[in-house]
């Protein structure tokens, strides 16, 4: 998982959506929606905060085994170490029941134990998809459907509290942007009816959480979606355009021509939708 130290390299907007789109998708096709919605609590930052008092190690042990019970991961030990490397974080993926995970040895600073518990949720996140099969053709794509997994299924909002900004310096974990998680976050509080609002410790990190909630809303006023309002699904009844996303999925779903108001059922996510053609 790389991160960023300058606040030039930090991309900001939403340039991966269709990607984290799919990988919504994706996730609700390979667990099912009854499988997502077993998902319905985000991990508190209480059990993943690694106290300068027990240890760093026995506190990223605990942090690791506390998102393996909240991913649901069976009988998969997490064994944590640090190191001098490029990148945030490492895993590496074997057929189990121990995997190994090496953090970035500036989390050992006391500045940055606060961070431990979103470096390791990517990298168990990429235990969980290997043993679910679950990948993308290229590498940066499974690194996005990796933080967007981590976030729907309740722990990456930690790697968007880790995005922290000032004058002349920042830090961001993972593939997607600040906004792109933001994103996420809001297509999972839909879902789950959370509010993350008050978890973010970070000033920009709640900026960019409320950005991507605003693109996440423009999915909902879409037409034929009873949400989009009249002139906007005129226009849309005007060139004929019945094919519509799902704004939970992105699922292309069809609505058949008719007047008054009608129901459409996601066949990805089952998501019950009102439309008003």
């Amino acid at each position: 998982m790389p991160h960023s130290d300058e606040v030039s390299r930090v991309v900001h907007g939403f340039p991966h959506l269709d990607t984290v789109r799919a990988a919504i998708r994706a996730l609700y096709r390979r667990l099912s929606p009854d499988g997502v919605h077993r998902y319905g609590t985000s991990v508190p930052a209480s059990d993943v905060a690694v106290e300068d008092l027990e240890g760093l190690h026995l506190g990223a042990q605990a942090a690791a085994r506390a998102l393996v019970r909240h991913l649901r991961l069976p009988e998969a030990r997490m064994v944590v170490s640090f190191r001098a490397m490029e990148h945030a974080a490492g895993v590496e993926l074997t057929a189990g029941p121990e995997y190994f995970v090496e953090l970035n040895e500036r989390f050992a600073r006391p500045a940055h134990r606060r961070d431990i518990g979103a470096a390791l949720a990517h990298e168990i996140t990429h235990v969980l998809l290997h043993r679910l099969g679950l990948a993308f053709p290229t590498t940066a794509e499974n690194e996005i459907l990796t933080d967007v997994v981590t976030t729907y299924l309740g722990a990456g909002w930690l790697l968007l509290d880790a995005f922290r900004q000032d004058g002349v310096s920042s830090q961001k974990l993972g593939y997607l942007t600040p906004e792109e998680f933001g994103y996420v976050l809001a297509k999972r509080a839909e879902v789950f009816g959370e509010d993350p609002s008050p978890w973010f410790t970070s000033a920009v990190a709640y900026e960019a959480w409320v950005r991507g909630r605003e693109e996440a809303a423009r999915d909902w006023r879409r037409p034929p979606l009873a949400g989009a309002g009249w002139a906007a699904r005129r226009r849309a009844r005007a060139v004929g355009d019945g094919v519509f996303p799902c704004p939970v999925c992105g699922q292309r779903l069809r609505l058949a021509p008719g007047r008054g108001r009608v129901r459409a059922r996601c066949g990805v996510c089952a998501t019950v939708l009102e439309c008003a053609p």
